[in-house]
């Protein structure tokens, strides 16, 4: 095997570089990332060839961000352009696989930090091509040539950028015909486990994958040309509910996948044992309940959504491979499926996009709902994401009225507490610490005689210690 100057192992899976380890950051939240793979004949072709456009790594500054583009291309007797998004997604691997290089996100997200330990290793980007092609041809042998251009011109990153978006919008149309009635397999994908290690990515025709690299079509070429791959055929089984998208294969997968710590997975369910969320998606929906709606945000949008919290916030809540009831990570493309979230009300639950997620997918968006949804633009915290839905008559604003209609029926169930003085225990009493308790029970009142009134709904409190004093 050929010398390079850091270690290759699967051990580096996972590695975390922090700011404070980083000698440089390439592509991310704070510039542009791409990386594309393309299939060419193998006479086009230099095998192993590194080419770098815009400065090398001897020539950047240390703790300094950079565009960055990765444009591999490769050749082979059994290579075809079905197989590009495949070996693109093997990507993230390989580059990991590196010591010291970083790697997260996928498509147009892409966002790799160099370790500092590295970077004195290293003066140049061509000894890490060299090895991501020799793990890929090594991996994946129907590669039989292939070479890389990087590039960290940010005028040349952003002319790659416009290409490669519209070979992505090309690739994702081939599934708009299909629908998960159509087939008998799904396929599954566990490339994000290191990461997300009770993680279960489930692609059918009417969802892709939540990193939005995978579509149906491409899980099948994987799974065809490397049967041990992390992509695979799943069984879809019976159909329980087709609301829901709940199937037996995938309830079982789900518990083999996740080492039965979830035992169903419902695929276009947003709050009913929904799909988990790895960290690699690309949007993640938050469930806002003062509304009773739905928003969403997608990596790109750096502000924060009605409810105070930006993306990495949510990200960091939602990701990790599990359920989080309320939080939902996506694809993109999810967005034009026909069955999305139509479990719980599809787009007339959608409240709240970033201007520029709202404007990417508007073709998607109904044209009954598209301006009722409201953006940064029109609502920045919850008060004037109500008033705007109110003013626009937004679905969700006819769910109110019931809910209000509710709330006065349970008004017997309420718990009050009143400030009655011969409710108080003596000055200095300390309460002993309860766990969970639950709000059902029966609580003292003093009838009408006035005092502070407290509700709470299908709510547990849980407290450590309390001390009440006499008023003086």
């Amino acid at each position: 095997m050929e010398e390079f100057p850091f270690e290759i192992s699967p051990m580096y899976e996972g590695e975390r570089i922090r700011k404070e380890g980083m000698f440089v950051e390439l592509g991310g939240p704070k510039s542009f990332g791409l990386e594309l793979v393309r299939a060419k004949p193998m006479d086009e072709i230099e095998d192993d060839k590194v080419k770098i456009i815009g400065p090398d790594l001897k020539d950047m500054k240390e703790g300094e961000t950079y565009p960055w583009a990765m444009i591999f291309h490769i050749g082979g007797e059994l290579v075809e352009t079905d197989l590009e998004s495949v070996v693109e997604r093997r990507v993230h691997d390989f580059i990991n696989y590196c010591q010291g290089i970083m790697h997260l996100n996928q498509r147009y997200d892409v966002w790799m930090r160099v370790s500092k330990d590295t970077a004195k290793k290293m003066d140049s980007f061509e000894p890490f091509g060299k090895a991501v092609m020799m793990l890929f041809k090594t991996e994946l042998p129907f590669i039989e040539k292939m070479q890389v251009t990087f590039y960290t011109d940010e005028e040349e990153v952003k002319k790659q950028m416009e290409t490669a978006k519209e070979i992505f919008k090309v690739r994702d149309a081939r599934t708009k015909d299909l629908h998960d009635e159509d087939v008998e397999v799904f396929y599954g994908c566990t490339l994000c486990q290191s990461f997300a290690p009770t993680n279960v990515c489930v692609v059918s025709p009417d969802r892709v994958s939540l990193c939005g690299a995978i579509n149906w079509f491409d899980g099948r070429a994987a799974a065809k040309v490397d049967p041990e791959g992390p992509q695979f055929e799943i069984a879809k089984g019976d159909l329980l509910d087709a609301n829901t998208g709940e199937y037996t294969g995938v309830n079982e997968i789900a518990k083999k996948l996740s080492s039965n710590e979830f035992d169903k997975i419902k695929l276009h369910s947003f709050f009913q044992s929904p799909h988990t969320s790895c960290g690699c998606f690309e949007v993640v929906g938050f469930f806002i309940p003062e509304v009773d709606g739905i928003g969403w945000v997608n990596r790109e949008y750096q502000g924060m959504a009605p409810n105070g919290i930006g993306f990495s916030t949510m990200a960091g809540q939602t990701g990790g491979g599990k359920q989080i009831v309320g939080f939902l990570g996506i694809g993109v493309n999810y967005f034009y499926s026909p069955k999305f979230i139509q479990a719980d009300g599809g787009w007339n639950r959608v409240v709240w996009l970033p201007s520029m997620l709202k404007e990417k997918i508007a073709e998607t968006i109904p044209p009954e709902i598209i301006d009722k949804i409201a953006t940064e633009k029109d609502a920045a915290d919850i008060q004037s994401l109500k008033a705007f839905l109110q003013e626009k008559n937004h679905p969700v604003v006819a769910t109110w009225a019931a809910a209000e209609e509710e709330e006065e029926g349970e008004e017997e169930e309420e718990v009050a507490v009143t400030a009655a003085p011969v409710m108080m225990p003596s000055a200095g009493y300390q309460m002993p610490a309860m766990a969970s308790m639950p709000m059902a029970m029966p609580m003292m009142s003093a009838g009408k005689t006035g005092g502070i009134k407290i509700t709470f709904k299908k709510a547990k409190i849980s407290i450590e210690r309390m001390v009440i004093s006499e008023k003086k």
